[in-house]
């Protein structure tokens, strides 16, 4: 019996090859989509799941809501110093641990490089269990100047993981300070939120200098056994009542908890959870991943009901075999296994074309969103329960109606009647309707891909209030050994062929720094919290801000430069308090203006606020306005533009450098040429601004394009099914058509009356997909602070486009039937 329904499966695919392409190649193109987006679901949803106790990890984050606007920033980082207060406070938590990230300068052979040190509470390998292939986890950093190495970390810098014992020299304050190496860990997966290569012991200082006043790092903890992160929650506004100081800001007391909230989340769900973390380690969120997850059941339902489709369309051609074969005895259980054993056979083939698709796109897929996972069949991770499943589950669903369908036709009526190719009843309305929801999928897809692709330009092209084009960044410039030389430095950089203008400052395009002080305005109760950053008065000019009011900094003014020393400790008090007995010249933006009462920038002019720079103990700082310039933004477009001040410190983080130079490579060569003449022992990093922008949109690019590609396979999926729809619709009706020319009928009119019945279930479709589609970008675009209208223009190019794709694809069909000779079309039967 079975070898039967083989051969007849064979046979009926054989005869009929345009159906078997259409269906197979459909449903392998909807598959190999359906299982490379459920892998990369699978991938952003397993981050740091492979970590031993993972269900009791919590990081915890911080929550700031700025009081002038109400915005809300939530951070991976948070202030170490609450650490201690929450192990104390709550019995619950098991371990703790703060790891705060430094790019230190090492030497090693003669040579300078950087690299980034987590410096840790030595719990921190408690709660963060990573496999230590050499070296002691639990004594590994409990000594100050000792170092954990990376497996590819150890081979980069040594050529062996072979390490413990040995030192490494970094510079610190321009002296050289040995690191001894106790021990290396088993890298990363790619799948985590931890990006750690070399790990060292936390001192207090580091905690101490910053204290409530800064985030500075991360704050893992471990609850005990059995213990709920709800428990914690409830009781952290009571603790931070308990454990956060309150400071006076002009005539308020204020603490930081004002602004800030903190929360537990899981360190499964860090990734997901939206938060901004590392730059090395973007963030997705839960609502992009649930998306491409609804994609790729939607491509897969697709393809499924091509096959539903087509098999309706060609029920009335085996509508005699079925008569037949239940007047020879078959009963209506044996005919359903056949049609389903046909279903899971015509599934299974196209399931082994997909998987070949899928393996041989697959390296394309991982690299353009910058994934690391793999298609692995057996093991841990295997898919192949998965594909199966996938593969009964189609089969199934695709088969189920049809056999049901076909097995329930009445041998009497079918032979009597002749009814070898007659429309079935109903199945055209369920036909039209499964085309409906194809091409509302495939428009739906369409209108994402084209707003989405309007947005990144948009954010790529919007104005940043400075000219970001022509320019270079180089960071680094606070170590120690470039401070004595930043005026030496900026002075010979300018000098070099093809620079237009130099400066040193703290915050750069697509920066992540983020620096706020209090700042007490006139007339004013409560502090407002402002950005401040220290630049050199040519920074304006360089970047090329426009100013609204007053001038820019000068040299030429003493009020202008507000150096205070560092180091020794003991100077530092005194020359503060020599700076606020004299205070200090800054420039703000607009924002900052409008934020501290100032209806117009002209108004903020020779006004003097109160900036809360160094404490309670020494007083407010005054700061006279002398300039007001447009709003910058450094950041993503994302974000709003931020309230900034700016004032010259002395010290500074980075080199920007305006170039009118056709090649910006040579220029960039030289600058380092220049840089490590001066300060040998700190690496040169210059890049350009343009590169480090697009960076802050590669995510956003790669998921339009994803949806890009995916859209175009939704298109082709949908126009396989009507292709073979009007393939058969044209053999059905060719009778039809015959006597319709026989009467008169013009080709055109042929072609048009087939062109309509297919042209509307894709009008229909825009009916269903528009509004979908405007509801899921309109949420998306909120995401910005900056965006595009959200305009009729997409929809109606996307409706367009499917009704030409959709035309295009029935239209050799209908011009071949309808240039038919009649003659031919009424000998048909």
């Amino acid at each position: 019996m079975w070898q039967n329904y083989l051969t007849v499966a064979l046979r009926a695919l054989t005869k009929n090859r345009t159906f078997a392409v259409v269906n197979i190649l459909g449903l392998a193109l909807g598959l190999a989509a359906c299982l490379l987006l459920l892998l990369y679901v699978r991938y952003e949803t397993s981050y740091d799941a492979w970590l031993p106790d993972s269900d009791r990890i919590y990081q915890v984050q911080s929550v700031r809501t700025d009081p002038e606007t109400g915005d809300v920033r939530t951070l991976q980082a948070s202030h170490g110093v609450i650490a201690e207060s929450l192990a104390k406070d709550f019995p619950q938590i098991e371990a703790i641990a703060r790891a705060d990230s430094s790019e230190l300068v090492f030497v090693q052979d003669g040579e300078a490089t950087y690299g980034n040190v987590y410096f840790a509470d030595p719990t921190l390998f408690d709660i963060l269990q990573l496999p230590f292939i050499a070296g002691n986890r639990d004594t590994a950093i409990d000594a100050v100047d000792t170092l954990v190495l990376s497996r590819s970390e150890a081979m980069r810098r040594f050529g062996t993981t072979d390490v413990v014992g040995k030192t490494i020299s970094r510079i610190i304050r321009g002296e050289r300070r040995d690191m001894r190496i106790t021990g290396v860990f088993e890298d990363i997966p790619r799948n985590s939120n931890i990006e750690m290569q070399m790990v060292s012991r936390i001192t207090p200082e580091r905690i101490e200098q910053c204290g409530w006043g800064c985030i500075n790092g991360y704050v893992y903890l471990k609850l005990k056994p059995g213990a709920s992160p709800d428990d914690i929650t409830r009781g952290l506004p009571a603790w931070e009542k308990r454990n956060i100081p309150v400071q006076l800001a002009g005539t308020v007391r204020t603490s930081e908890g004002d602004a800030f909230d903190w929360k537990l989340v899981n360190i499964r769900d860090v990734h997901l959870s939206g938060a901004e973390g590392e730059p090395e380690r973007p963030v997705n969120d839960r609502r992009t991943i649930i998306t491409f997850a609804i994609v790729a059941l939607l491509i897969l339902a697709m393809a499924t009901v091509n096959f539903i489709n087509l098999a309706t369309a060609r029920a009335s051609k085996r509508a005699r075999e079925v008569a037949l074969r239940k007047v020879l005895g078959a009963n209506r259980r044996q005919l359903i296994f056949q049609f389903l054993g046909e279903s899971l056979l015509l599934t299974g083939v196209a399931m082994l074309i997909a998987l070949t698709v899928a393996e041989l796109t697959l390296p394309m897929f991982r690299s353009f969103l910058n994934a690391g996972f793999d298609l692995v069949y057996l093991g841990a991770n295997g898919m192949l329960p998965q594909i199966v499943a996938i593969w009964l589950f189609v089969g199934i669903a695709g088969g189920l109606y049809p056999a049901f369908y076909l097995s329930r036709f009445q041998p009497a009526a079918v032979l009597k009647a002749n009814r070898s190719s007659a429309e079935p009843s109903g199945t055209g309305r369920l036909r039209n309707v499964l085309v409906v929801g194809q091409f509302a999928v495939s428009i739906g897809l369409i209108i994402c891909t084209a707003i989405v692709y309007l947005q990144t330009e948009f954010a790529r092209s919007a104005d940043p209030g400075y000219r970001h084009g022509g320019l270079i960044v180089a960071s680094n410039m606070n170590r120690a050994a470039m401070i004595p030389v930043t005026e030496t430095l900026l002075r010979e950089v300018e000098r070099i062929d093809g620079v237009a203008d130099v400066a040193a400052t703290s915050i750069v395009p697509a920066t992540d720094n983020v620096t706020n002080s209090q700042v007490m305005a006139p007339g004013r109760d409560k502090p407002v919290t402002i950005g401040n950053y220290s630049v050199t008065p040519s920074f304006f000019q360089t970047l090329g801000t426009r100013l609204l009011a007053g001038r820019t900094l000068s040299r030429r003014y003493a009020q202008d430069y507000a150096w205070t020393p560092y180091e020794p400790e003991e100077t530092v008090a005194p020359a503060e308090r020599a700076m606020v007995a004299r205070g200090i010249n800054i420039v703000v933006n607009r924002l900052a203006a409008e934020q501290l009462g100032f209806a117009e920038p002209a108004a903020a002019i020779g006004k003097t606020v109160g900036l809360d720079f160094y404490g309670e103990d020494i007083g407010l700082l005054p700061g006279t306005i002398v300039g007001v310039v447009e709003n910058s933004r450094f950041r993503s477009i994302r974000e709003p533009f931020e309230a900034q001040l700016f004032y010259d410190r002395g010290i500074y983080s980075h080199l920007i450098v305006r170039y009118d130079s056709a090649d910006p490579e040579a220029v960039r060569q030289r600058i380092g040429e220049v840089w490590k003449r001066l300060a040998p022992e700190v690496p040169y990093d210059g890049e350009l601004a343009d590169l480090k922008l697009a960076e802050l949109y590669r995510t956003d690019r790669a998921r339009g394009q994803t949806f890009a590609g995916f859209a175009i396979l939704a298109i082709v999926v949908a126009c396989l099914g009507l292709f073979g729809l009007a393939a058969f619709t044209a053999e059905r009706r060719t009778k039809e058509i015959g006597i319709r020319k026989v009467f008169g009928a013009r080709v055109r009119d042929i072609v048009q009356l087939l062109a309509w019945q297919f042209s509307k279930p894709v009008v229909i479709a825009n009916l269903v997909a528009w509004p979908v589609a405007w509801w899921v970008m309109r949420d998306w675009l909120n995401t910005f602070d900056a965006r595009i209208a959200l305009t009729p223009t997409p929809f109606v190019l996307a409706g367009f486009l499917a009704l030409v794709i959709a035309l295009g694809t029935i239209s050799g069909h209908a011009i071949r039937v309808a240039r038919t000779n009649p003659i031919h079309a009424l000998r048909y039967e």
